[in-house]
């Protein structure tokens, strides 16, 4: 199996995903702009899909796919079959309790989520009614993602990365064709949350009954329940850092300017694309393969597996963050300055974008490194690093916002940051306990990606024009341009690349299946 080939397999998946995103949040910013009904739509949303991220796409799968993939190679297909019909029965009935118990809560959680909103009575009682609509969604984000790693696990990689196309679908639907139905048109954008769940959920049954694995309801207990049970608690804080610093953010934004909610949030969408089209996708083809390798005592392949990861994230994700921070206008006025989103909420969106693209880089190594070690199931060197990860965000998020007086744009560096932190720390200890060797020829490497980046960066800078200029452009003028940008800035990265050396067949890398 070609690992470049199924990246970019799972990456254009992932592309196409984050690109009806985009399309989705132009329509929500379009209807609504950086206003009390966004915010309180965002904070609703964000709850269970912060909770999705840590709980499903983090600490779980981190645990479940080592176990799964030494089930897969060292036990019989039945006994494969027996754990997920498990694992899906005891997390299905955790979940129900779970969202049950988070409906009812619902005023306590917004509450301790953004105590800032008590202010607003009506802002307050708003969010918590969106809260209890989009709520069920944990539930099915979760069986998504169980589901996902296992089609992931037997190579089906496609389809958990098509995945998302269908709550993206269910917003933009909901926007364009219901919202007029509502009395409070803010609540359709909940209700599709829920639709768009469901549909995830149903998309992915008929591959796992393909492949034979579609669980079944068994309680009985299991010795690999167990396993994933005991690497899953301290897990949470290991791989979802970034995550809990997303929910305190929120917190910090609750006492912000009005608004402040809604700017953090389309400037973490932009974030999103490269984290989730090069990030997530590159850590779901690692994790399997690394889980096989340690699996089988192959060292040597398991460092090379590493060095591969760590060199093509350098390539392809260090560009986007300075494209990300030079060409921080030019997006936010194309893809959000329409109908109630103004001028103000285009320069403060790029504030916070620019303060996030400074640590796009960490970002998207913590979900390379990390894999590192929950494929070896060591759960407590990535714990203790992120508790210290963790404290030293909230430290710089109040010498941000308070003392330095950053705003909302302070909370986005101290993530940026932070991340930075939390992948240099994960790299010293794979380095230190001899986990990781890096391959010959990186500081060469470096320096020549340094040069290429140089190269792109002068000519987005010299092309891009004034925000004047963006503000004032038409919206098929706004996108052609940014289109443009887009081009030129490839065509000048990876042909300074090319002269430099650089060439595809140098990244290909292949394992068994």
């Amino acid at each position: 199996m070609n690992l470049l080939k199924v990246l970019a397999k799972v990456g254009s998946m992932t592309f196409v995903s984050r690109i009806l995103g985009f399309v989705r949040d132009t329509l929500i910013a379009r209807a609504f702009g950086a206003s009390m009904l966004s915010d309180a739509f965002i904070v609703a949303f964000k709850i269970p899909n912060l909770l999705r991220r840590i709980s499903a796409e983090g600490a779980f799968s981190q645990a479940f796919v080592p176990i799964l993939g030494e089930y897969k190679s060292q036990r019989s297909f039945d006994e494969t079959h027996q754990l997920v019909s498990r694992v899906g029965s005891w997390l299905g009935l955790i979940l129900v309790v779970v969202t049950l118990l988070g409906m009812l809560a619902a005023p306590f959680i917004v509450t301790l989520i953004a105590p800032g909103f008590r202010t607003d009575a009506g802002k307050m009682q708003l969010t918590i009614e969106l809260l209890r609509i989009t709520f069920p969604y944990i539930f099915f984000i979760s069986l998504v993602s169980m589901a996902g790693g296992v089609l992931n696990t037997y190579n089906k990689f496609s389809i958990p990365a098509f995945t998302p196309v269908w709550l993206n679908v269910a917003m933009i639907a909901a926007v364009l064709f219901f919202a007029d139905y509502f009395a409070e048109p803010i609540k359709v954008l909940a209700w599709a949350v829920f639709v768009g769940g469901a549909l995830q959920l149903a998309f992915q049954v008929p591959f796992l009954k393909q492949i034979g694995l579609l669980p079944k309801l068994d309680f009985t207990h299991d010795e690999g329940v167990w396993r994933i049970l005991k690497l899953m608690g301290p897990a949470v804080l290991g791989v979802s850092v970034a995550q809990i610093s997303l929910i305190l953010n929120t917190i910090f934004a609750s006492f912000l300017k009005t608004g402040s909610v809604s700017w953090l949030y389309y400037a973490d969408r932009l974030m999103e694309f490269p984290t989730g089209v090069l990030g997530v996708a590159l850590g779901t083809i690692l994790l399997p393969s690394l889980s096989k390798a340690f699996a089988s005592k192959d060292e040597n392949e398991y460092r090379q597996l590493m060095d591969w990861g760590l060199r093509l994230t350098f390539l392809l994700a260090a560009p986007a963050a300075v494209a990300l921070a030079v060409l921080a206008t030019p997006l936010v006025c194309a893809l959000f300055f329409y109908g109630k989103f103004t001028a103000n909420d285009v320069a403060m969106t790029e504030q916070a974008l620019i303060a996030y693209s400074v640590g796009l880089l960490g970002l998207i190594l913590v979900k390379i490194l990390a894999p590192g070690f929950y494929a070896r199931q060591n759960v407590k060197t990535p714990v203790k690093i992120a508790i210290f990860t963790l404290t030293l965000t909230q430290v710089m998020n109040v010498l941000f916002v308070f003392v330095l007086d950053l705003r909302h744009a302070g909370l986005a560096l101290a993530i940026g940051l932070g991340a930075c932190a939390n992948a240099s720390l994960l790299y010293y200890y794979l380095r230190q306990t001899n986990v990781f060797q890096p391959q010959a020829g990186w500081r060469v490497f470096l320096f020549k990606l340094a040069a290429a980046l140089a190269v792109m960066g002068l000519v987005l800078y010299f092309a891009m024009g004034d925000t004047a200029s963006w503000l004032g452009y038409s919206v098929l003028e706004r996108i052609g341009y940014l289109a443009g940008l887009v081009l030129l800035g490839a065509i000048s990265y990876f042909a300074a690349l090319y002269t430099l050396g650089f060439r595809p067949k140098d990244y290909i890398r292949r394992v068994n299946r």
